[in-house]
């Protein structure tokens, strides 16, 4: 029977979260909204607006009169804008928590997934082994009737239900080495590399 590694169940939960390209969405989406609080903290100064006119004219006519010349300076504050920054930034930082308690809700099922799989894999090893060695043991005795059986010794019957005993030890050896492989691969699924490769 094949045991479980605590150790390196962990190593293939850290492997999941680095690799699988969901854990990296959420990382872009948590950047992307601190970014935005980041933009939100800078609008403040959205709210104020400069402008100059340059009037070089000192002459006054009828067409254009202007009774101020040189240069001009006003400087405009809107006040909705002020007042709406504060539930911005707010609006901004809710939108960081969110997105984090989404990613930390996935970590949790991407851990919960990866231990499900890894002990679906250990399960289909230890399967694994005890059909290889029942097939082992089978093939043994279907050799030693195929043995009598050519001498004389064994009757046809007996004969026929070891080697029966024998292809059904053979054909449940070959179904779990196919879970195996399902197993391995559904695992794999979630670290985004193979097996192998995590020692």
């Amino acid at each position: 029977m094949y045991s479980v590694s605590d150790s390196y169940l962990q190593k293939l939960i850290d492997t999941a979260k680095e690799n699988y390209p969901r854990m990296q969405v959420y990382n872009k989406r948590i950047e992307n909204a601190e970014t935005e609080v980041k933009r939100a903290k800078a609008g403040w100064f959205d709210a104020l607006s400069f402008s100059y006119l340059y009037s070089p004219n000192n002459a006054t006519t009828i067409v254009n009169p202007t009774l101020l010349n040189g240069y001009q300076v006003g400087m405009f504050v809107n006040f909705g804008a002020l007042i709406q920054r504060p539930s911005e930034i707010k609006k901004a930082k809710t939108e960081v928590a969110i997105t984090q308690a989404e990613k930390d809700e996935y970590v949790l099922n991407i851990t919960a997934l990866v231990k499900q799989r890894y002990y679906l894999y250990i399960q289909a090893l230890s399967v694994l082994k005890l059909k290889a060695k029942s097939l082992t043991d089978v093939e043994g005795t279907m050799q030693q009737a195929k043995y009598k059986f050519e001498k004389g010794e064994e009757t046809l019957e007996t004969y026929n239900k070891d080697v029966v005993s024998y292809e059904d030890r053979m054909e449940g050896k070959m179904e779990a080495e196919g879970a195996l492989l399902i197993a391995k691969t559904n695992l794999e699924e979630l670290l985004g590399t193979k097996l192998e490769n995590i020692k």
